[in-house]
């Protein structure tokens, strides 16, 4: 039987983090009612002239560096012609000739160590409007709200193998272009977007296959899902004896299958030619060294710096890191407490859960690093229980609030009156004679009911170590 290995390559869009559109100067913002950010230049109107927004070259190539990419000194505008109802010019303006960057790489951990993906080009582009359907009616609306936002196309080299390869990219670009600050880069919301370009070939051959583009691929899972399947649709054809025809495919996840949306277009079927009112991009060598002295503190250097000054172990710092949203919130956190591995376990622990819970990512956190350090040193010194610290924290974590405030309204503190507690436990004590009994007869379970009974009657606020204390004090 033959065998097979897959050969992908990735084209990833992102909408870059502009305030204002590629060519204009309507808002980005996502969310905002349809048709309400736009003008003349974004809806294609006749004698409207595009004007090319510095901050999009600049976030261009700062991702260009990051990727270790060549930024080139001259890049240029083409015009890609197509005709479809989201597209209000009847071409988007993109880059085919002389992109913005050229011949990067990114490193990636796979199963077997370390690997280079090649990145043959960053262009930057627009994006298009977005279709509406209504199924109930059967028509379909037009929404330009995103008709010219920024986008950067990342076109990689066909070097990844397996769905845990493209994955792991995914993961690389996005954290990368997360710490630049160039783009969110959430997914459900469309500002990270890949399309997968896959082909298989029998082991040991050197000629690429017949390759297919999988399109409407919206989360990790749903890119994953889509490789195995196109993967063990084309080896199915193959062994028939049948041919694998090149097209694009429309990936439907909830029923786990692709269809058919058009056979695959190649440049000459877009009719490109030089934009004829944007001139030519110079990029002096002296901005292409002040963009790469302003970049940031990135993951890698991070995960060694957070071992060093913080003492944390490898898989703490790994977790911190892979989100620029919670590496912020810590070091902030930790400047305010100074407590680090205590921070690093209130993030990893509470925070990770609500945020899966909630179905959210790192970067929608919108507690402060002020109210995190607040409440870890409640819990730190004892002045409420570990319990009603991550009950306190689910009232931070959603709303936000003081929780030393929140503490004192709703009396909350810790109760650290010995006196006060004696005569509780005593009373603990004097009700429960069978589990004094077990205690003193060696069984050590028998001492956590009493301090459970204990919090209990003290509805959970009584300070746990003293009560402990007090019980073994007075069952000897």
């Amino acid at each position: 039987m033959k065998q097979y290995e897959t050969v992908i390559g990735l084209e990833v869009h992102v909408e870059l983090a502009t305030k204002t559109k590629i060519f204009c100067g309507c808002s980005t913002a996502f969310g905002a009612e349809p048709n309400t950010h736009t003008c003349p230049v974004c809806t294609g109107m006749p004698g409207s002239l595009p004007v090319l927004n510095k901050q999009v070259v600049a976030y261009a190539a700062a991702v260009g560096i990051a990727t270790n990419c060549e930024v080139m000194p001259v890049s240029k505008f083409d015009r890609k012609n197509y005709f479809y109802p989201d597209n209000p010019q009847n071409y988007q303006i993109s880059q085919l000739y002389l992109p913005i960057c050229r011949n990067g790489k990114v490193e990636i951990q796979t199963p077997t160590g370390k690997k280079y993906v090649g990145i043959h080009e960053i262009h930057m582009e627009e994006d298009a409007g977005k279709l509406i359907h209504d199924e109930w009616e059967e028509v379909s609306y037009v929404d330009y709200n995103r008709s010219g936002v920024p986008l950067i196309e990342i076109v990689s080299e066909p070097d990844m193998r397996s769905a845990q390869e493209v994955i792991a990219y995914l993961e690389k670009l996005r954290t990368t272009i997360q710490y630049l600050g160039a783009s969110d880069c959430k997914l459900q919301e469309g500002s990270m977007r890949a399309d997968v370009n896959l082909s298989v070939r029998e082991i040991g051959q050197k000629e690429y296959g017949v390759r297919t583009e999988m399109k409407n691929l919206n989360s990790f899972k749903a890119i994953a899902r889509a490789i195995e399947h196109e993967k063990n649709r084309q080896i199915d054809l193959l062994a028939a004896g049948e041919c694998i025809e090149q097209e694009t495919r429309r990936w439907d996840d909830t029923k786990e299958t692709s269809y058919v949306m058009r056979s695959k277009e190649d440049a000459k079927d877009y009719r490109y030619f030089p934009e004829p009112d944007l001139p030519p991009i110079v990029i002096s060598k002296e901005w292409i060294s002040k963009i790469r002295e302003s970049q940031p503190e990135m993951r890698e250097q991070k995960l060694v710096r957070y071992q060093k000054q913080y003492g944390l172990p490898d898989y703490d710092a790994d977790v911190l890191t892979a989100s620029k949203r919670l590496a912020d919130l810590f070091e902030e956190t930790v400047e305010i407490c100074g407590r680090p591995k205590k921070v690093s376990n209130w993030i990893m622990g509470e925070t990770m859960r609500l945020l899966n819970e909630s179905g959210r990512e790192p970067q929608d956190l919108a507690f402060s690093a002020q109210n995190l350090a607040k409440l870890v040193d409640l819990a730190d010194t004892g002045a409420v229980t570990n319990t009603v610290a991550k009950e306190v924290f689910e009232k931070v974590f959603f709303e936000n609030l003081d929780p030393v405030q929140y503490v004192q309204e709703k009396g909350l503190k810790s109760v650290n009156d010995e006196g006060a507690l004696r005569t509780v436990i005593g009373q603990i004590v004097k009700d429960n004679p069978q589990s004094v009994a077990d205690y003193q007869g060696g069984k050590e379970k028998a001492l956590g009911f009493l301090v459970g009974q204990t919090m209990k009657a003290m509805k959970g606020k009584a300070n746990p170590g003293m009560v402990n204390q007090i019980l073994k004090e007075l069952l000897s």
